[in-house]
């Protein structure tokens, strides 16, 4: 990349055109771009598509060898033929942990006999769009996060609008307006994938302005910026995420038909018991989420509630966790709840966490070892 850059000074370059020269993904060379200008051996400008160009530093940087882990800069257009070639049967399985970019880690599951970080893969390689559906909670953010390093998230809602797909105009420091673009040409020019995460609460109008990007046009015109005409690069990739049982969520015709793949992401309870989740609680989410499959309940604890029950069990104690997780039920199935809890722990009445009654200002902040109010009212 330094080398790239040093060997034409007068030149700034946008991810695009070093992709193509050095033959990597758009992700891989952001990434190296990026951290050139953290370093300050190389220079950004551009307010929508980022370009970079050589400073003095360059040069010294194409000097230095530096080792990335083997496959971290495997090009996207070299991986798709080998993959095609390679049956399901002879991949090597990804079974342990993936860490996602915040941290947090990730666990593979099975899709089509393959890890589904693989499969997404495959499916992005041959510009397959995939629609993820399932209950909140269920991984499905995750999953795409694991899977895609370079990923862009638009979180969708009742309230989004074709300028934050697209991009508009904001005042820029010297009082004048500039167009920054919004997520949708950023992961067109620069190759990244695109999530679109709660895509059927966002209104169908909005959506409309991503649908010739995905098709045989990949492109778009973003008319509010002189019309101007954008174009994807290689590795543009669009994944939508649907709660269907959210209210507001519609997954209409056109949503669905840009879809070719459609995966239901359900909560992984044998997981959940690997992350030493406490067994009794996790036996009552997965009685719970039977009960919702057979249409006799609407709600039951999901990976991240499981999760968030761990995390309150280790700070305030299985009695407060146990509440907790009752409350955080909906009302109409927060009875239904509280009894397979109940029958579960063994526990007589398992109520939503509430406050009690107010502390005496003497319990409350005295010191241990004190004798209560023997001093109170007496000048100090």
């Amino acid at each position: 990349m330094a080398r790239l850059l040093a060997d034409r000074p007068t030149d700034t370059l946008t991810i695009g055109d070093m992709a193509r020269q050095l033959g990597h993904s758009h992700g891989a060379v952001r990434n190296a771009a990026l951290t050139l200008v953290r370093r300050g051996e190389a220079d950004q400008s551009g307010t929508g598509q980022p370009e970079f160009r050589a400073n003095a530093k360059t040069a010294a940087a194409a000097q230095t060898a530096v080792i990335s882990p083997p496959g971290t800069h495997a090009p996207r257009a070299q991986a798709a033929p080998a993959r095609t070639a390679t049956t399901a049967a002879a991949t090597p399985r990804q079974t342990g942990p993936i860490r996602r970019a915040g941290g947090q880690l990730y666990h593979p599951r099975e899709l089509a006999d393959l890890p589904d970080v693989e499969a997404l893969n495959r499916l992005r390689d041959a510009d397959v769009p995939v629609l993820l559906y399932g209950p909140p909670g269920t991984g499905k953010t995750s999953l795409v996060e694991a899977a895609f390093p370079d990923l862009l998230t638009v979180a969708g809602d009742g309230d989004t609008t074709v300028g934050d797909l697209i991009g508009e105009y904001s005042q820029a420091d010297s009082g004048g307006y500039v167009f920054q673009y919004g997520p949708l040409v950023t992961a067109m020019t620069e190759g990244r994938a695109l999530l679109i995460d709660d895509a059927t609460l966002i209104s169908p109008m909005v959506l409309a302005a991503l649908y010739p990007a995905m098709d045989g046009r990949r492109q778009i015109q973003v008319k509010a910026h002189k019309g101007e005409t954008i174009k994807a690069e290689p590795g543009f990739y669009v994944v939508a995420g649907h709660n269907p049982g959210v209210h507001g969520a519609v997954l209409t015709e056109a949503l669905s038909s840009r879809f070719s793949v459609q995966i239901q992401i359900g909560t992984d309870y044998d997981l959940a018991l690997a992350l030493r989740i406490d067994a009794r609680v996790v036996r009552v989410a997965r009685h719970l989420a039977h009960q919702v499959e057979l249409g006799e309940l609407g709600w039951a604890p999901q990976l991240r509630e499981l999760l968030s029950y761990q995390k309150t069990e280790a700070v305030l104690g299985t009695k407060a966790a146990l509440a907790n997780l009752v409350g955080i039920a909906p009302v109409e199935d927060r009875d239904a709840v509280a009894d397979a809890v109940t029958k579960a722990v063994g526990i007589k009445k398992i109520a939503p966490l509430t406050l009690g009654k107010q502390l005496p200002a003497s319990a409350a902040r005295q010191p241990p070892g004190s004798t209560g109010s023997a001093h109170r009212g007496r000048p100090r």
